[in-house]
């Protein structure tokens, strides 16, 4: 068995994930370098998705758009190949799920564009250098993540809910993470909610829509941040013949280093 603390940056992860030896969620992975989310499809569709990500800056911040067929994101990973490096795909057809694939040679097209989008794995790495708690990460699970009642702005054929991400925190250190999240606006920046769930729609907090349910301790509020994810929901939504993103919580480890996206 691989120890997660072997991997000391996106190189070492996204060889794991190309030889097959790494598989799981990338969450607390490679600290120090900022992971993101994938959206792949065909151009036809490229221009209505690279709208939906301007008019959804927080939840689809990007960080790397690829020539079509080009599966390198050369901004972030130049040495990456997409089809590869992350541990799990998701392939929709028509907003179905149809597989989860760890390697995606065999669906790939020439006309294929990537789009590489900023995750709040990033920014964990900051609040555990501050001493926060990150209780997914305690935990060895997968960030608990939910479709809410907010409804992103449509661009073409793209439209859906915003999905979030949780993690509980107590109130003064989500006071705190709010100051430092927001010095990160490439990676989902500020939380977008703090408390009540059903305010954002959200009915049962143990039951989240992907990821795992973590507890939320007597003491604590849960806190919120728009999430990657919501590209899936907009897929589902939308029901192009064929979209590929990455599995929930496997994300691409890219080489940029967390604090080249901060700001202030």
């Amino acid at each position: 068995m691989i120890n997660p603390n072997s991997f000391t940056n996106g190189i070492a992860v996204r060889a794991a994930c190309r030889d097959g030896s790494w598989i799981k969620p990338t969450c607390g992975l490679a600290g120090g370098f900022a992971q993101a989310n994938l959206v792949v499809l065909p151009k036809a569709l490229a221009f209505d998705f690279l709208l939906f990500c301007q008019r959804n800056p927080k939840p689809c911040p990007l960080l790397d758009v690829t020539e079509p067929g080009d599966p390198m994101p050369r901004h972030v990973a130049p040495d990456a190949d997409l089809r590869t490096d992350l541990p799990r795909y998701r392939v929709w057809r028509d907003g179905e799920l149809v597989d989860e694939p760890t390697d995606l040679s065999r669906y790939w097209q020439d006309d294929f564009v990537s789009f590489v989008i900023g995750c709040s794995f990033t920014f964990e790495s900051a609040m555990l250098r501050a001493g926060l708690p990150v209780r997914h990460i305690e935990l060895g699970v997968n960030v608990p993540m939910f479709r809410t009642n907010i409804a992103c702005r449509s661009a073409g054929v793209f439209h859906g809910p915003l999905v979030v991400s949780m993690r509980p925190l107590t109130p003064s250190n989500a006071v705190r993470a709010v100051q430092i999240t927001s010095r990160y606006p490439s990676v989902h920046g500020a939380p977008i909610h703090i408390g009540d769930p059903s305010a954002i729609g959200i009915s049962d907090i143990a039951r989240p829509d992907f990821g795992d349910a973590v507890p939320i301790h007597a003491v604590e509020v849960p806190v919120f941040w728009a999430c990657g994810v919501t590209p899936q929901a907009a897929i589902m939504a939308a029901k192009p013949p064929l979209v590929i993103t990455h599995s929930p919580g496997c994300m691409f480890v890219t080489d940029i280093r967390d604090e080249e996206l901060a700001v202030g």
